[in-house]
């Protein structure tokens, strides 16, 4: 079973340091040029790219554009908490089939499993709770945190 690009299940992949600093090069800007990343690292450009294609290929990493989802019309976001009978695995997998739901997560304590979406209005948000994640079997109930506003989001925390 596999969660995005990542291998459910497996041991965590060991990173040597140069690994590690290719990552943290490209948590600063996904855009930077191989050559760019092996001046820093110590690398040749084919070194970079091959050990980038291979922390890709692994699901190590993903290299990804993150958009503001108000600058595309999106001006609802939301967490929606869960709680649910049943298998939670199986309603998680149900959960990442809505387009507007970018991410899912199992949980332990008062939620079974959390929901953040992407609406364009308050109205999809109340369709997609009332027609959509409420009807799903396994859902007792929800509750909704409504996003006032994003004050930070990065993806910059390292390789530790």
């Amino acid at each position: 079973m596999t969660n995005g690009n990542r291998p459910t299940g497996h041991r965590p992949v060991q990173l040597d340091d140069v690994s590690k600093a290719i990552i943290e090069q490209l948590q600063a800007d996904g855009r930077r040029s191989y050559a760019d990343i092996g001046k820093a690292v110590g690398l040749s450009e084919a070194a970079v790219r091959q050990r980038v294609q291979r922390l890709t290929e692994a699901g190590v990493m993903q290299i990804v554009a993150v958009t503001d989802p108000m600058q595309l019309g999106f001006t609802r976001q939301a967490m929606i908490g869960i709680r649910a009978t049943g298998d939670t695995r199986v309603l998680a997998e149900e959960l990442a089939a809505i387009p507007e739901i970018d991410y899912v997560v199992l949980t332990a304590g008062s939620f079974d499993l959390l929901a953040e979406v992407v609406c364009e209005d308050d109205d999809q948000l109340i369709t997609l709770l009332n027609s959509r994640i409420r009807n799903l079997d396994g859902v007792q109930t929800t509750e909704t945190f409504v996003y006032l506003k994003l004050q930070k989001q990065f993806y910059n925390w390292g390789t530790r």
